[in-house]
């Protein structure tokens, strides 16, 4: 009868270190996670849109870099597509009307030298018959005659030419130009709209990490903004805790600067456990791991909130005797 007493507080204490840690609930704080807004192109930091602690709204102004390299740049690439086009036009036409013009008469004059030339081939060969003139003369007459017959040939092949465009290679070489200072003029433009920064959604200003007049590098945050929806509870749990908590539940908030309690679901249970000293693996040492979990509030409960606020968070049990204890008030 003596040892009764001694072993009811000891069991007492046994089922109270058990259930204490999801009744008072476990120690954590917020965080946030910023987004660091940059340009992908560098420049000298020409006017801010934005102070520290501001609230932006999505699309919003942020930042704008010097424009006036990029602008440069981007004429160059106007005027290099404008030129690989009309190269393009000019051989797709052939040659010009002036020079077709110039073969055209050509063409009419070797016809009629050709006509002459015939003539005078006939008439030698009539004279050579009769005897009226040498063998060397009806030759000379017909070596005219067929010079100037290929002479009539040859422009003719070059006036059928000049009215066609450029070899097939020539168009395609021209063609792949074209497509060059095309992309250049895409690379050109798109480097000048992305002189100018927004907020990628709304949320609040954290940093300025530079001021007009500095040069930013291409890829270095200029802005670091923290959307609400960007902010979430870490806490730690032991592992005879995680029977109670998984993915999808929901837990209750509570801090000292807070209206009220809220709530937080629960997304992410670390499969690992931390900051834990080493012991030997027991069935009394369980309580010594300590895993992290993350929980997401509302949006709206969010941007109420301030990273590095500690928090106190209650189980699923804990939020349900309340809420039961709630209803029967």
């Amino acid at each position: 009868m003596k040892y009764r007493y001694p072993l009811l507080l000891v069991t007492s204490i046994f089922l109270y270190a058990c259930s204490a840690p999801e009744n008072d609930g476990w120690q954590g704080y917020i965080e946030g996670d910023s987004i660091f807004v940059a340009a992908p192109v560098e420049g000298r930091l020409e006017s801010i849109s934005v102070q520290e602690g501001d609230q932006v709204d999505a699309a919003s102004s942020l930042f704008v870099l010097d424009e006036e390299p990029q602008r440069a740049i981007l004429h160059k690439a106007m005027a290099q597509l404008e030129s690989a086009k009309a190269e393009l036009a000019d051989l797709e036409k052939g040659k010009r009307p002036q020079e077709i013009e110039v073969i055209e008469a050509q063409y009419e004059q070797a016809k009629a030298a050709a006509a002459l030339s015939a003539k005078q081939l006939k008439r030698a060969r009539e004279l050579y018959a009769n005897n009226l003139t040498s063998r060397s003369t009806l030759d000379e007459a017909q070596t005219t005659d067929e010079s100037n017959r290929q002479r009539v040939q040859e422009i003719a092949a070059q006036l059928e030419t000049a009215k066609l465009a450029a070899r097939p290679d020539q168009l395609e070489a021209a063609k792949a130009r074209v497509g060059a200072a095309q992309a250049e003029l895409n690379q050109a433009t798109w480097q000048m709209s992305e002189k100018q920064q927004t907020a990628p959604s709304s949320g609040l200003v954290q940093q300025v990490l530079y001021r007009p007049g500095e040069f930013v590098a291409a890829g270095q945050p200029v802005v670091a903004l923290l959307p609400p929806s960007r902010i979430k509870i870490r806490f730690y749990v032991p592992e005879t805790a995680l029977t109670n908590i998984r993915a999808g539940s929901q837990v209750k908030i509570q801090c000292d600067n807070c209206d009220e309690p809220f709530i937080a679901t629960v997304r992410y249970i670390s499969p690992t456990a931390e900051y834990t000293p080493p012991f030997i693996y027991s069935r009394e040492n369980r309580d010594k791991f300590v895993y992290l979990v993350e929980a997401w509030p509302t949006v709206e409960t969010a941007a109420k909130l301030h990273p590095g606020q500690p928090v106190d968070v209650f189980g699923s049990n804990t939020l349900a005797e309340q809420i039961s204890e709630n209803g029967e008030q």
